[in-house]
């Protein structure tokens, strides 16, 4: 286990121990719930791949060549007009 030092003002100190007493526990224990909690989770990327991953599974078919062609897809704008 590592021991890490952090600098804090007077105020969010003595703030920090009087919520830390409210909740039974030590301001230790605070920040240490902090870091473990913000360790876990996901980024942001992490949750973009996981979303990517899911929305790749949903599709059942894909074929290139299904695709509307240029002249097609311009064709249809020009009888949409």
């Amino acid at each position: 286990m590592k021991n890490i030092t952090v600098t804090l003002d007077d105020e969010t100190y003595r703030r920090a121990r009087i919520r830390a007493a409210e909740l039974d526990t030590s301001v230790s224990a605070l920040v240490r719930r902090y870091l473990v909690d913000l360790a876990g989770s996901e980024s942001e990327f992490e949750r973009l791949e996981k979303l990517e991953r899911e929305l790749r599974g949903r599709i059942e078919t894909f074929r290139a060549n299904d695709r509307l062609s240029r002249d097609a897809i311009h064709a249809r704008k020009a009888r949409a007009q």
